[in-house]
Order: structure tokens, then C-alpha cells, then sequence
């Protein structure tokens, strides 16, 4: 009897491990239909406006379960320089890992690159979201890569303190 207890103990461990894993990595996530022509926004340093840049080869995946968990991957033919006096550059860009089988970003080698300046980093659309910003970042061959970050305002309302002066009144907050 015991055996069997052991048995059924263990089964329904890994079972619940399995499903956890599940969840976690693949069921949260949708792949994301491009619409060929606004994937990809960037905010203008004369207008502070976002608005889309040439690009090909998109895919994205999202989840309603967060609002960070987007993640995109696209090619663009706009050099660096030319993106660098064109868009709002972004300060502290930390890009998010997504799961493995989304294999056309890897946070590390994004973050190696912006860090060695082979990529820089731009603001995409502020706020997409209150308190999370979009972030696009762009390596010296055109391959781009897309992310949500929570912002300073956002990082501290999150925590639950009061909203900073500077920032604006977060939506549904008495």
C-alpha cells in the first residue's frame, strides 16, 4: 500500500509540474496576425509621435494574461544612423525573455548587442498601456526586435505608492 501511495504522490507531481510548465510557456501565449503596415512604430524625436517604419519579415506573440509579455521580431532597411536622427532613443532598456520556441528573440543576445552598441534602442509608442512603454530595439544588420517594459510611472504605482508628480493619473485610481 505504501508503494502505491508513493506511486500516486509522485504521478500527481509530475503531472501538476507538467501542466504548470504548460501554462507557463505555451498556453497564455497568441501568435500575433500582422497587419503589414503599423507592426512597427517608433516615436519621432521632433513630434514625439509614434509612427510606423519599414519593415518585413514580422511575427509577434502576446498575451492577454500581461501586458509585458509581447514580444516581436522583424528586418528593417533603415540603417542605424538614420534611425538614431530620426527616433526617440530609449534609456535602460531591459529586454524580457520569451519563451524558448519563440526562438527568433533571445533577450541575452539583444541585451549583449545594446550593451557592445552593435544595437540601439528606441522608444516605440509610450504608455501603449498605462505605465508600460513599447521598446524597439535595432542590431547593425536591420534585425529588429520588439518588447513592453514598465516605465518609472508605471513601476511606481505598480508598488502601490502614490503617483509621481511628473507622471499622469493612472485610469479607474480614486
Amino acid at each position: 500500500m505504501g508503494k502505491f501511495l508513493a506511486a500516486l504522490i509522485l504521478g500527481s507531481a509530475i503531472l501538476a509540474g507538467g501542466g504548470l510548465y504548460y501554462l507557463q510557456v505555451y498556453a497564455y501565449y497568441d501568435e500575433v496576425v500582422p497587419d503589414g503596415r503599423q507592426d512597427v512604430q517608433m516615436t519621432l524625436l521632433t513630434t514625439e509621435q509614434a509612427e510606423p517604419i519599414p519593415y518585413a519579415d514580422f511575427q509577434a506573440i502576446d498575451s492577454e494574461s500581461s501586458p509585458i509579455r509581447y514580444r516581436a521580431c522583424f528586418n528593417t532597411s533603415l540603417g542605424l544612423d538614420v534611425l538614431a536622427d530620426t527616433y526617440m532613443p530609449y534609456d535602460k532598456p531591459v529586454p524580457l525573455e520569451a519563451p524558448g520556441w519563440f526562438d527568433c528573440f533571445d533577450a541575452d543576445d539583444i541585451a549583449t548587442g545594446l550593451k557592445d552598441g552593435s544595437a540601439l534602442a528606441f522608444m516605440g509608442q509610450k504608455d501603449i498601456e498605462y505605465g508600460i512603454d513599447r521598446i524597439v530595439a535595432v542590431t547593425d544588420n536591420g534585425r529588429g526586435y520588439v518588447w513592453h517594459q514598465i516605465n518609472r510611472c508605471g513601476k511606481v504605482v505598480f508598488d502601490g505608492l502614490p503617483t509621481p508628480e511628473d507622471c499622469p493619473e493612472p485610469p479607474n485610481r480614486n
